[in-house]
C-alpha cells in the first residue's frame, strides 16, 4: 500500500471537477435542471390548458390568476409567504451557474460578457417593442377565444407592500427564466452538439411551454418572444440586458393590471 504525498499548501486533485460532463451525462443534467425549474411549470401549464379546454366555457371561459395571496387575512404572514417563495423559485439559477462553472465555463463568458449600464436602456427599448405588441397580441388572442383571462395580480391592493412585492415577482421572473433559458439551455445545447438556430428554437419552445397555462395565445406569444431573445443573446453574448427588459415586462403587466383592473373596459378582468 502506498500513500500519496503533496507539497505543502496544496491539495490533491479531485477526479472530475473541472471536466466537461459525457454528452450523456450532460443531457441527465439538462433533464434534472429543467425537472426542478421550467420543464416541470411546461408539464404543468399543458395539463392547466387541457383542464381549461374541457372545463364548461371553454379556454375562453376560464381565468387563470397570477400572483396569488397565500394568507389574505394576515397580511404579515402572506408578506412573508410571498418573499419566501421569489427567494426559493430562483434557487434552480443558483443551481445552474453552478453545474456551468463545475464544468469548466465562466458565467462571465455565457452570463455577463461586456455587461454594463448600457444594458438598462437597451433592455428598456426590447421592452418597449414587445410589451406593445404583446399586449395587442394578448388582447386579439381572448376576442378569438385562444386565450384565458389573465389576471396579472390576486394581491390585496390596501396593502403597502403589494407593489413592491409584484416587482420583486417581476425581478424572479425575469432572473429565473432568462439565466436558465439562455444562460443554460441554449448553452449546454450548443455544448450537445446543435446548431445555434436549432438550439434557439428549443428555448424558444420550451418558453411557449410554461406559458401554455394563458391558452394557446400565450404559448405562441412567448415562443415568438423566445425566438427574439434567443437571437439577441446571440448577437450580445450576455444574458442582462434581456433581464432587464423582462423585468420592466412583467412590472408593467403586474402593478399595471392592479391598476388599471376594473377601471378600463378593454381589460380583460
Amino acid at each position: 500500500m502506498t500513500s500519496q504525498s503533496t507539497s505543502p499548501g496544496t491539495e490533491p486533485a479531485i477526479p472530475g471537477v473541472g471536466l466537461m460532463p459525457s454528452r450523456r451525462l450532460l443531457v441527465i443534467e439538462l433533464a434534472i435542471v429543467l425537472a426542478v425549474s421550467l420543464g416541470k411549470s411546461g408539464i404543468y401549464s399543458a395539463v392547466r390548458l387541457i383542464a381549461a379546454a374541457t372545463a364548461p366555457g371553454g379556454i375562453s371561459g376560464q381565468t387563470t390568476t397570477l400572483n396569488s395571496s397565500y394568507a389574505p387575512d394576515r397580511p404579515w404572514l402572506d408578506l412573508t409567504y410571498q418573499l419566501l417563495g421569489i427567494g426559493f423559485a430562483v434557487v434552480p439559477v443558483a443551481l445552474a451557474g453552478y453545474l456551468l462553472v463545475r464544468s469548466g465555463i465562466r458565467l462571465r463568458d455565457v452570463w455577463f460578457r461586456g455587461a454594463g449600464w448600457g444594458d438598462l436602456p437597451r433592455g428598456a427599448a426590447v421592452a418597449a417593442v414587445v410589451g406593445s405588441t404583446g399586449l395587442a397580441f394578448y388582447l386579439l388572442m381572448h376576442a378569438l377565444g385562444l386565450n384565458l383571462t389573465v389576471a396579472a395580480s390576486g394581491l390585496d391592493t390596501s396593502v403597502w407592500w403589494h407593489v413592491p412585492v409584484l416587482v420583486l415577482s417581476a425581478l424572479e421572473n425575469a432572473v429565473l427564466e432568462e439565466f436558465i433559458v439562455l444562460g443554460y439551455v441554449i448553452v449546454r445545447l450548443r455544448q450537445l452538439g446543435c446548431r445555434e438556430s436549432t438550439a434557439i428554437v428549443a428555448a424558444a419552445v420550451l418558453r411557449g411551454s410554461y406559458h401554455l397555462y394563458q391558452g394557446i395565445g400565450g404559448f405562441v406569444g412567448n415562443f415568438v418572444m423566445g425566438l427574439l431573445f434567443g437571437w439577441l443573446y446571440r448577437r450580445w453574448g450576455r444574458v442582462t440586458p434581456l433581464v432587464v427588459a423582462h423585468t420592466l415586462l412583467d412590472v408593467g403587466a403586474f402593478v399595471g393590471y392592479a391598476a388599471l383592473a376594473g377601471h378600463v373596459s378593454w381589460l380583460p378582468t
